[in-house]
């Protein structure tokens, strides 16, 4: 979750680097937002789609893309001075969930990103979250021909656990991406601190 290293020269200054997962469904705007926000040429598995892949991934509503993850996106970005975090996102599709498990190990806490055009789509990543009590909050991402729906809607609709945050963000935009970031480390920042005074109380 969590690793220290130095950044000063002279080795006083240790900086923190926290691993956030960036998950959802297909074409939900993973790789997008992982590409905006890091400070650092993000690393992609993107491939091709193929006809050999159109009986297994549902492309319903996202028609126009072209390419699918398949493996993980990666990138960094500086939220403070002596902090950073490391983005993984995932792969969308089912057939790559068995990455999930190797991805969310020490993981601080996740972004599910959402599309109200198919909400139902980000629920395999909000019950994987769930039963694994990793922190996470849903980011919907706001299309522009997509109808707009408010936060409490939108947890209304998932059924999510009371105080999880539901936002609204641009996926192409940094700004708003670093503002879904900053909400979910203060949110987990805040659940493990929870945690750690009950296991102690």
């Amino acid at each position: 979750m969590v690793s220290e290293h130095s950044d000063a020269p002279d080795g006083d200054t240790a900086a923190l680097a926290l691993k956030i997962l960036v998950a959802g469904g297909f074409g939900v705007g993973k790789t997008t937002l992982v590409g905006a926000v890091s400070e650092i040429r993000p690393l992609r598995t993107e491939e091709l789609l193929s006809e050999a892949g159109q009986s297994v991934d549902d492309t319903g509503g996202v028609d126009h893309k072209t390419t699918t993850t398949v493996a993980m996106d990666f990138g960094r970005i500086t939220i403070r001075s002596g902090l950073s975090l490391y983005l993984f996102g995932t792969p969308g599709q089912d057939r790559f969930w068995f990455l999930w498990d190797e991805l969310s190990q020490g993981a601080l806490g996740a972004v599910v990103l959402a599309d109200t055009r198919r909400l139902e789509d980000c629920f395999p990543a909000v019950d994987y979250f769930e039963h694994r009590r990793i922190p996470f909050v849903v980011a919907v991402n706001c299309f522009a021909d997509a109808r707009r729906h408010g936060a409490p809607d939108v947890s209304r609709a998932l059924d999510l656990d009371r105080g999880t945050p539901v936002v609204l963000c641009d996926a192409r935009d940094r700004d708003s991406g670093k503002e879904v970031l900053i909400r979910l480390v203060e949110y987990a920042g805040r659940m493990h601190t929870a945690r750690l005074l009950d296991s102690v109380g």
